[in-house]
């Protein structure tokens, strides 16, 4: 059996590096731990620190295909579905989205946990869950 410790990174791949660098340091904050140029892959790899343990690895790609599905369409691809990040206030982190001009969904309960949700996109249209803890 395999003792994991945790979630080390998460990786996405964006169609537009310099708009996704903005969203994701700008918009909600991360902070930068290293940018690199990977010039045999034409590719950008960044690296931007959650919190101390979690990070987002954000990379670029000559011509990505699309992302083929989306949470909520009839069916669903196999795969990863959306990405959740957690946080102490979601009224004040959807005010912050809204204030920078993204679209976010009505805030729900979880029927589970009680706990308060909601999803807005990224440029790419990944789907991005905010959690209220």
């Amino acid at each position: 059996m395999i003792k994991l410790k945790g979630i080390h990174h998460i990786a996405i791949i964006c169609s537009d590096y310099q708009k996704s660098k903005q969203f994701y340091t700008e918009i909600l904050g991360l902070s930068v731990i290293n940018e690199t140029y990977r010039e045999k892959r034409n590719s950008y790899k960044l690296d931007l620190k959650i919190n101390d343990t979690e990070q987002i690895e954000l990379f670029s790609f000559p011509d990505p295909p699309a992302r083929i599905g989306y949470p909520e369409y009839p069916q669903e691809a196999c795969g990863l579905r959306h990405l959740a990040l957690e946080v102490d206030d979601i009224d004040s982190s959807v005010s912050h989205l809204q204030s920078q001009g993204i679209e976010v969904e009505n805030i729900r309960l979880d029927e589970l946990t009680k706990k308060r949700f909601t999803f807005f996109k990224d440029p790419d249209n990944l789907p991005i869950e905010l959690y209220e803890s």
